[in-house]
């Protein structure tokens, strides 16, 4: 029977440490990402254990549980559900307060009235699990009760040091740029879509009544795209979002083209979300500055006013005109970059984008693929990066062949490669690759091999590119495009998923013997 997107929520909020352990709420294409206020109270273990959850990523005070893509979006809604709920039942029947989340709250029934499986029983209490264990040949229980504590002690201060490494204010920043473009992801998916289509009927010649209605639909988000970045910004990092969209507004008005900066008069659009992403920083700032400063009787007069000028001020006398610099430097970069190293960039980028799936730190190039969007209509970025997931497909499918006796693997292996395919690497990484360890660095291989071979076709000038970000795999092709058309771009990036597929089964089945893990019950390991 298949488990209900409540039932996973009341199953991992305990395990989370209670509503009181929750400061934010968000989710990406695949994980949901919760804020975290102490660590400690999050059974990590326990979360990955539950039913649904494909794997954990722990980064600082954000715990990002991987679910996969469209069951997400239903899982967040019923844990924002549940907070809700948990809120609602401490505040008191005259008490007006904005309600607080208590880690003593009991869940709510579940649909028709019943109780969440897997969730705690009890009032404020988390009932222990029973697990099952396995034991190697004759080992003692007692034997194995110390190895589980010696590596249970060994994983606790393995996780705190990565913790205190993965706190800084480098990746706090990244993180908190991602919560801007994350929500962007959907409207990028489907304006690409469309926008892909009305490509291929106006080539063909079809519908051509049709084409420039899909051309404004699909056009019209892309324009106005710096708006609802500067809004999320104001709003992620603690501003009024209206204002960050209102001073971000100022970079896509038709009318700076009357404003001359540094003798050169502005265009439209200069800077694209790079300028729209400063100005709205900005304008938090200066809202802040204003809060506390301003009288009260005045701060709904002044504080928005004077927000709104300074900061759109600067946008236009300063921000648009260095934020256009450092677009078209990007342009110019990822351009020169494939067309003089093309195959190393790819090796490079295809090789490493695993290990920032598997740390969450892919979601920074969001802002890079959206400047490149802007400026030349798709990324070429994209395409390399989605080898990564061809590798770990390769990767996969040797382990399958290798370890003929494993049926609980080979199970996971099987319900996982759809979504490998279509380019979700989660349910690969966290079930399969990672846990075996040598496959993870054999599906990176796969990865640059793939990189590579669509590095070779941009130093010849055929370059591929995305006209969304989001898909990946298979699901990229409505996407593709290229500076020699889509048909082409397709046959190229074909040939890299091939390559890519090709050199993680070759590489991981050399590589990887299997030794210890079919029939063996001891935990898996790379031979």
């Amino acid at each position: 029977m298949q488990r209900s997107s409540y039932d996973t929520a009341a199953a991992l909020l305990p395990l989370v440490g209670g509503p009181g352990n929750v400061t934010s709420v968000a989710h990406c294409m695949t994980r949901l990402r919760l804020g975290i206020a102490a660590r400690e109270r999050v059974d990590a273990e326990a979360v990955r254990a539950v039913p649904g959850v494909l794997g954990v990523v722990t980064d600082g005070d954000t715990l990002q549980v991987v679910i996969g893509p469209g069951a997400v979006v239903a899982v967040t809604a019923e844990f924002e559900k549940l907070l809700d709920a948990a809120a609602t039942a401490h505040r008191g029947p005259d008490d007006d307060r904005p309600g607080e989340f208590g880690s003593g709250a009991p869940l709510p029934a579940g649909p028709g009235g019943a109780s969440p499986r897997g969730a705690p029983k009890g009032r404020g209490e988390l009932r222990e699990q029973p697990r099952r264990t396995r034991t190697r040949g004759r080992r003692s229980d007692h034997d194995a009760a110390d190895l589980a504590a010696d590596l249970a002690a060994r994983g606790a201060e393995l996780k705190a040091a990565r913790a205190r490494r993965n706190a800084t204010p480098v990746k706090t920043a990244l993180r908190r740029i991602a919560d801007v473009f994350v929500p962007l992801i959907p409207a990028l998916i489907g304006c690409g879509v469309l926008a892909g289509l009305g490509g291929l009927l106006v080539n063909a010649g079809w519908l051509p009544w049709l084409t420039p209605a899909l051309a404004a639909v699909a056009s019209g988000f892309m324009a106005l795209i710096s708006v609802f970045v500067g809004y999320n910004t104001a709003k992620v990092f603690g501003g009024t979002p209206v204002l960050g969209g209102a001073v971000a507004a100022v970079v896509v008005y038709p009318g700076v083209a009357k404003v001359t900066a540094f003798g050169v008069a502005l265009a439209p659009g200069q800077g694209g979300v790079l300028g729209a992403l400063a100005a709205a920083l900005l304008a938090v700032g200066v809202e802040r500055w204003c809060r506390g400063r301003v009288p009260d009787a005045l701060d709904v007069l002044l504080t928005p006013t004077v927000t709104v000028l300074v900061a759109g001020l600067a946008t236009l006398y300063g921000l648009m005109y260095a934020a256009g610099l450092v677009s078209s430097a990007i342009g110019t970069a990822a351009n020169w970059l494939l067309a003089t190293t093309g195959p190393l960039a790819g090796l490079v980028l295809g090789g490493l984008f695993l290990p920032l799936v598997m740390l969450g730190l892919h979601q920074a190039l969001i802002p890079i693929h959206t400047t490149l969007i802007q400026q030349q209509g798709y990324t070429v970025l994209l395409p390399l990066l989605a080898m990564a997931g061809a590798g770990q497909v390769g990767a996969a499918l040797a382990v399958y062949a290798r370890l003929r006796h494993d049926t609980q693997l080979r199970t996971t292996i099987r319900s996982a490669l759809p979504a490998g395919l279509l380019g979700v690497g989660e349910p690969l990484i966290y079930g399969v690759s990672l846990p075996l360890g040598r496959p993870f660095l054999t599906a990176c291989a796969g990865g640059a091999a793939g990189g590579a071979f669509v590095g070779f076709f941009a130093v010849l000038g055929d370059r591929v590119g995305a006209t969304a970000i989001g898909p990946s795999g298979w699901a990229l092709f409505p996407l593709l495009t290229g500076n020699r058309g889509p048909a082409l771009a397709a046959a190229i990036y074909a040939g890299g998923l091939l390559t890519g597929y090709a050199v993680g089964f070759l590489a991981t089945y050399a590589g990887f013997s299997g030794a210890g893990v079919p029939g063996d019950p001891s935990p898996r390991r790379s031979g």
